[in-house]
């Protein structure tokens, strides 16, 4: 299902650690190495409780409750251990569970207390092996993941890719997904053909269609110390979809009366382009300033603006708060309820792709003693993030995420 909550759950897991300038350290001498067992570097347990309202529904053509919740939980756990050649190989594996509801969702069949994706459950595991120089830093790894929904499922692979300079001071990542996706083709309970099915797994079993959809993206970014204090990040991350790119349970209605189910076209190229900043001002103030320019081949431009000024508090205590700003031209295909013109080849009436703009301001509490968190060594960090979101359409949304590290 395509929820604005992920969206947003991104930009708040998306901390961006400080870096401050390193040198090389000695390298030991590897030749009589002995390979060493597998260890436990760091578990990470993140939760986020979600909730959102409106009244522009897409599935509804535009109108109506976008109400929704959702509770998600990722756990992440990372070994290591070093080869005889002296590589660091580092596993990490993480599963995620969400579990949503969705008041907009259920108007797909307003007649029935079952509707498709009323609510539901998401599972997305995945895992990445990256091997590593400690001596060049440089580092190259592979990454396998699943996701498995009401309406769909999705295999994923990847490859990535780290290089530094010699003085450590430069550096270049590069990532490589690709994701396999099949949709399972629910429709508005008015606009199936006879004989199709609701999708309902429970008590349905009608045919119903299943298409796909299928992902390539990158990513390359290039980093540099350029002073003690001040740090750059140049980022773009080009990508393409194909396949079913509609969500064909949404509604569209059209100014002669009638009505059909979303239509858009099969490909979408996106490119966006991202600078970012980070100024350590003194011991206790940094400043972290972001920059996104984003287009893409529907029409669609936007710009993003974000600030974030973590304050040390104490030598473990610190308080981050952020303002970010977007502002989006949206795609020729969209128009509001009862507005699109019935020779359109493609139509849609869902608000994440109008014309808007939208505030997001909240604040970031770390909690990282030496001694441990509540005095438990092995809990090294504790973080608690709060935001709320407002959008000029009028969708309101706040979020809460607490994330535990255990070292």
């Amino acid at each position: 299902m395509k929820k604005i909550y992920l969206g947003v759950l991104a930009l708040y897991m998306g901390i961006l650690a400080s870096h401050a300038q390193t040198q090389p350290q000695p390298v030991k001498d590897t030749s009589n190495y002995e390979s060493r067992k597998l260890k436990i570097d760091e578990i990470n347990i993140i939760s986020a409780y979600y909730h959102q309202d409106g009244n522009n529904s897409a599935v509804t053509g535009g109108i109506g409750t976008e109400n929704l919740t959702d509770f998600a939980n990722t756990f992440d756990l990372q070994l290591s251990k070093y080869s005889k050649k002296g590589r660091k190989h580092t596993f990490a594996f993480e599963l995620g569970i969400d579990h949503y509801t969705s008041a907009s969702s259920d108007k797909i069949d307003p007649n029935s207390i079952s509707s498709a994706s009323m609510s539901d459950v998401r599972i997305y595991p995945s895992l990445n092996w990256t091997v590593s120089n400690d001596k060049t830093g440089n580092a190259f790894g592979l990454t396998a993941s699943y996701s498995h929904e009401f309406d769909y499922q999705s295999f994923g692979g990847g490859i990535n890719l780290t290089r530094l300079s010699k003085n450590k001071n430069t550096q270049f990542d590069f990532k490589a997904l690709v994701f396999l996706d099949t949709w399972k083709v629910i429709l508005p309970v008015e606009l199936r053909p006879p004989g199709y099915g609701s999708g309902s797994e429970h008590d349905d079993h009608r045919p119903v269609d299943y298409r796909p959809r299928n992902s390539f993206s990158t990513s390359f970014s290039l980093s540099q110390v350029l002073t003690t204090r001040l740090q750059a990040v140049i980022i773009t991350e080009p990508s393409y979809q194909h396949g079913l790119l509609a969500t064909k349970y949404q509604r569209d209605y059209f100014t002669d009366g009638s009505e059909r189910v979303e239509n858009l076209p099969d490909s979408r190229y996106k490119l966006p382009i991202a600078a970012r900043l980070n100024y350590f001002l003194d011991d206790h103030f940094v400043i972290r300033a972001f920059y996104r320019y984003y287009m893409d081949n529907w029409g669609i431009r936007g710009h993003t603006a974000e600030l974030e000024v973590p304050v040390k508090l104490t030598s473990f205590v610190s308080l981050s708060p952020f303002y970010r700003y977007n502002n989006q031209t949206g795609t020729r295909y969209f128009a509001p309820y009862g507005q699109h013109s019935p020779t359109d080849t493609y139509y849609t009436s869902d608000y994440d792709l109008s014309t808007l703009h939208s505030n997001f301001i909240g604040a970031n509490f770390r909690l990282a003693p030496p001694n441990g968190v509540f005095g438990w060594q092995h809990l090294n960090t504790l973080e608690l993030r709060y935001g709320h979101y407002m959008r000029s359409t009028g969708l309101n949304s706040d979020i809460v995420t607490l994330a535990l590290k255990f070292k």
